[in-house]
């Protein structure tokens, strides 16, 4: 079998994590609440828990069992403390079956083979185990990507890595074995008056560009027909709406013992309806 294109530099990545580890991540944040939300809904007590990445920052936000063996997978040295693993997601180190839930936030959408990094993670997960994530989703960022276009000028030069939709990433989980898998979108609306101050959240985030293959400063011209570009998309108020979609996914291990899905189309009520009502909206002021 081919092995995965190398579309992203995993030294980049990982010098973008660690230079993000322990800095606070509004969009990190904003993920570690929902999964805390989504975790408290399911009537089960874990025991052997595995933290994919930064999420493990926020785990007070998850309220996970004070008596619960909580392991960390480290993306970057930075981040390895305390006897964290490092690791990839597509390139785990952990035995099969050594976990009953595993959770992730804000760093699938930059590995190389994603499809079989959710088979790694639903491999390591015991019978009837539980994987919950939450990953940028395609349409992410637009009128940044507009404004980055705009400084490139004459040259074109990828700075934003595309993403993955919600439908393929339920067919992913499909694909990875998940029993009961659920792919579900949100969509995270930002108010900025400062594209610098956009470019700073995603990097507290650690999310930049890791893409594999040369790289070019877009220099003092380029940042100023970025500015240029932002000024002529302002509102009245002299901020910018710009989004983030964000993909919940969440998927069991197979058991012999497990309850069956409902038949497609039978239910009466979204997942999005039941844990939410509306999109976040968020101001980040200047």
């Amino acid at each position: 079998m081919a092995s995965a294109p190398d579309i992203f530099d995993y030294r980049r990545r990982r010098a973008l994590r660690g230079r993000s580890a322990g800095a606070p991540s509004l969009f990190l944040e904003w993920m570690a609440d929902d999964l805390g939300e989504r975790l408290s809904a399911v009537s089960r007590e874990f025991r052997d828990i595995l933290l994919l990445g930064p999420v493990a920052r926020f785990r007070e936000k998850l309220a996970l069992p004070a008596e619960a063996a909580i392991r960390h997978a480290a993306l970057s040295e930075a981040e390895a403390q305390d006897g964290a693993e490092l690791c990839t997601e597509d390139a785990l180190p952990f035995e099969p079956a050594s976990f009953d839930l595993i959770i992730s936030a804000g760093t699938l959408d930059s590995v190389n083979d994603l499809p079989g990094a959710l088979i790694q993670i639903r491999r390591s997960l015991k019978p009837d185990g539980l994987f919950l994530g939450t990953m940028f989703g395609a349409g992410s960022l637009p009128a940044l990507k507009r404004c980055m276009i705009a400084a490139d000028g004459d040259r074109t030069a990828a700075h934003i890595h595309p993403q993955i939709d919600v439908r393929s990433t339920g067919d992913l989980l499909s694909r990875a074995g998940f029993a009961m898998p659920v792919a579900d979108g949100d969509r995270l609306t930002l108010r900025y008056g400062d594209p610098l101050r956009l470019i700073n959240d995603l990097r507290e985030a650690g999310t930049g560009n890791a893409l594999a293959g040369p790289r070019a400063s877009i220099g003092k011209a380029g940042l100023a027909r970025l500015f240029e570009a932002w000024a002529g998309m302002v509102e009245a108020d002299g901020k910018l709406s710009e989004r983030l979609e964000l993909i919940s996914l969440s998927g069991w291990a197979p058991s012999p013992d497990q309850a069956k899905p409902a038949r497609r189309g039978s239910a009466s009520v979204s997942l999005a309806d039941a844990l939410r009502s509306g999109g976040k909206k968020a101001d980040q002021g200047g």
